[in-house]
């Protein structure tokens, strides 16, 4: 169910006039039930409203293009530089690697 398809407010449910008839339904009854509907029915637009921005939050949280910067050559050739050595000083021990020094 879409948003554009609610048809009441709260404000409609509450401005409601009901006509009264020869052995109609208790008024007080009615408006009480009616106060509690009110309440329900706001509490249901705030928690859409809230999701609906929680949802936006989310979207440009998980954009890549937003919240990451690709990294340049230097800093990829750097990383692979370090892990070569990380990988040397583990094959080859401390002697290579004071050797390099």
């Amino acid at each position: 169910m879409g948003l554009d398809r609610i048809q009441l407010s709260g404000k409609d449910i509450l401005e409601k006039n009901f006509k009264t008839a020869m052995r109609g339904y208790n008024q007080e009854e009615v408006d009480e039930y009616l106060d509690t509907i009110i309440q329900d029915y706001e509490a249901y637009q705030q928690e859409i409203e809230r999701l609906r921005q929680e949802n936006e939050r989310l979207k440009r949280q998980s954009d890549p293009s937003r919240t990451r910067t690709a990294p340049t050559n230097h800093q990829v050739n750097y990383d692979i530089l370090k892990r070569v050595s990380n990988l040397e000083k583990a094959v080859f021990g401390k002697k290579y690697a004071d050797a390099d020094s």
